[in-house]
């Protein structure tokens, strides 16, 4: 999971824990794969961490917050950046006391996901809280939550006047989002075409069967919206072979040739 290509710095690497000492035991292990930043997740909101007093959890006590990064940036030759929710539910909004523990003892940056543990990806995310923030904070702001489309890149950074704006599940099945393009702007060709780049990466980076089988999750978001994508999608998640896979899509794209000249999937 610390294997990354060099063409993708800077890279993060992002630790949870519940114990300051062992989560700085764990950063310094981790400064040998040189990485260009350590960020602490106190994001997390699924039992399997949070439970542990992990991940959304720590939101809970600022003060230990404050201990994790006192001991990281003394310790760590490197960054140390966090990022939290608003709180463990609505009864406990507590991230201006969490992102001042943070700038207090050496946080060089804060991701803010505009919602509670609670909520987890329920309802709307908050963005004057991530405004709330921005105002009082001395340190980077970057905006997460509800960044749907392009439009709301922007909309995002004049609301809340954040820093910087996170993209993730809307980036699955559309990275050119990241070039600001939304992905009904995207033809079945390019689908297609970034189908096979993004498969070869994964089987040039990862060994054996992993990097198809990986694959697998992100091809499905590529042909959500296509022609037929019903069809497509049951026969390339099935695929137990590249070669099976790679017909599968010369067949789409065979099939594309053959059709009216259409500037959208």
């Amino acid at each position: 999971m610390l294997r990354y290509d060099p063409e993708e710095r800077p890279v993060v690497f992002q630790i949870f824990g519940a114990d300051p000492v062992t989560i700085l035991e764990a950063a310094k292990r981790l400064q040998d794969f040189r990485p260009d930043i350590i960020d602490i997740n106190m994001g997390c909101s699924v039992k399997k961490v949070s439970g542990k007093g992990a991940g959304a959890a720590l939101l809970k006590s600022p003060a230990k917050i404050g201990r994790i990064f006192n001991l990281l940036s003394k310790e760590l030759s490197i960054p140390v950046t966090g990022k939290i929710r608003l709180g463990w539910d609505t009864d406990s909004l507590n991230y201006r006391d969490v992102v001042q523990a943070m700038q207090e003892n050496g946080a060089r940056l804060v991701a803010v996901h505009s919602r509670t543990k609670k909520q987890a990806y329920k309802d709307s995310a908050n963005w004057q809280a991530i405004a709330e923030i921005k105002n009082f904070a001395q340190i980077p702001v970057i905006g997460n939550g509800d960044v749907t489309c392009v439009a709301d890149i922007a909309r995002m950074k004049n609301q809340t006047g954040c820093d910087a704006v996170m993209i993730a599940r809307a980036a699955i099945g559309n990275p050119w989002i990241f070039s600001r393009k939304d992905a009904a702007e995207v033809t079945l060709a390019e689908k297609l075409q970034m189908i096979r780049r993004h498969l070869a990466a994964n089987l040039a980076f990862y060994d054996g069967d992993y990097g198809l089988i990986l694959f697998r999750k992100h091809v499905v978001k590529y042909v959500t919206a296509v022609h037929g994508a019903r069809e497509m999608r049951g026969r390339l998640v099935t695929a137990k072979t590249v070669a099976e896979f790679e017909s599968i899509v010369t067949e789409a794209e065979e099939n594309l040739a053959k059709q009216p000249v259409n500037p959208h999937p």
